[in-house]
């Protein structure tokens, strides 16, 4: 008996069942492409396209979970410049010359109050538990007491870098240097008073008319000593640095001296013998600052004398503060350019995204109504198969083959 009619036969109808199948499984789907074998090219696009995605995903959980923590910062960084804020209210009401002690024992309260708020907004911690501006150890509380009761900082200048989008990434974590790294007075000199000093003269920074030579002195450290003596009716000052004179000459009313490349004015009638010093200007922490202030205003004297020593003081502890501020807004508005960078990498991964998911279905994705087509045309064909083959066994001829 020749066999090939069945083989045939059954070949066939493998075929078409393989094809049925497909089709079906095609339809149910929604992909043509679902096995390299089926088309190499295309399979090999969904898969690096699905990658692609899958990455593009995955950044986008990373900028969210950043947006979470540096919101928590901005939030803290406003905090911290509503008290610095403030504080400068507290300061120029001290200032004012008409506040009483009583008043200024209840301004210092004031200080120490937003001392440990200070420290409160520096040992924020974010939704997931770790200390905002820890740096990399954030674990631990980065601003603790000392036994002395000055606030140190336990934290690090750390950075983290992670990925918002291909070839792009952004900060993960913030650090304190914000609130530890200013410098003290205006940021060139700190001028201190000395205590006893009797008259009632007091030396405000006017502004640098010297970049060069300012930012030499900063630098150096070599101080300056502002010392007074009187020549009959007139009072003359002499500026001296390391043994040499820098300037003299008469006190003037409203005059300035220009001294390492900043104008320097002599407020009040300083006394034979008075003297003030001005020191490079050096870090000074923001807690070591409201500390200060609180200690002036809780020890304030009463005699004219006194007064300008105690102003003395919270004119530098002003300018000071405005190291802070500045400090301050310059970190968050920092922050906010990472936070808009946030916001736009994810943007662009969404329109990438869908960009891509659009080549993948293109290159996977069934032609529904043509593969329904398909399945109904090799449906038929199978039964019109099955019927031929049933009607060729039934032949009388057939049955003596």
């Amino acid at each position: 008996m020749d066999l090939a009619f069945y083989t045939g036969f059954n070949t066939s109808l493998a075929l078409q069942e393989a094809q049925i199948n497909t089709l079906q499984q095609q339809i149910s789907t929604g992909l043509a492409v679902q096995t390299p074998d089926q088309n190499p090219a295309e399979f090999e696009t969904a898969t690096l396209g699905q990658d692609q995605i899958n990455t593009l995903a995955n950044d986008n959980t990373t900028q969210a979970a950043i947006q979470v923590q540096l919101g928590s910062v901005n939030d803290a960084y406003q905090s911290a410049t509503s008290l610095m804020d403030n504080m400068q209210t507290v300061l120029e009401t001290a200032l004012n010359g008409t506040t009483s002690a009583q008043n200024l024992n209840a301004l210092a309260s004031q200080v120490q109050s937003a001392a440990q708020q200070l420290q409160a907004i520096g040992n924020t911690t974010s939704p997931n538990g770790s200390y905002l501006f820890g740096g990399s150890r954030g674990s631990a509380a980065p601003f603790q007491s000392a036994g002395s009761g000055e606030v140190v900082y336990l934290g690090d200048g750390g950075q983290s870098e992670a990925s918002i989008s291909p070839g792009i990434s952004a900060s993960s974590i913030a650090n304190g240097d914000v609130f530890v790294s200013s410098l003290a007075g205006d940021g060139i000199g700190a001028v201190s008073a000395a205590a006893a000093n009797t008259g009632t003269g007091q030396l405000i920074a006017q502004g640098v008319v010297n970049a060069d030579a300012a930012n030499a002195f900063q630098s150096g450290s070599s101080s300056i000593t502002l010392s007074f003596a009187t020549s009959g009716s007139q009072t003359t000052y002499t500026a001296a640095q390391g043994g040499s004179t820098l300037a003299s000459g008469n006190v003037t009313p409203g005059g300035t001296i220009q001294l390492a490349g900043v104008n320097y004015e002599i407020t009040g009638a300083p006394a034979a013998g008075d003297s003030f010093t001005i020191a490079p200007s050096r870090p000074q922490t923001a807690f070591a600052l409201l500390q200060n202030i609180y200690k002036t205003l809780s020890t304030a004297g009463s005699t004219p004398s006194q007064v300008a020593q105690t102003n003395q003081v919270l004119n530098q502890s002003l300018a000071s503060l405005s190291q802070y501020q500045q400090a301050i807004v310059t970190a968050q508005a920092q922050n906010g350019v990472t936070l808009q960078a946030i916001a736009n990498a994810g943007t662009g991964n969404t329109q990438q995204s869908t960009a891509i998911q659009t080549n993948v279905r293109n290159a996977t994705q069934v032609n529904t109504p043509a593969a329904i087509a398909a399945l109904d045309q090799t449906l038929t064909a199978l039964q019109a198969a099955m019927k031929t083959f049933g009607d060729v066994q039934n032949l009388s001829l057939f049955n003596y083959l």
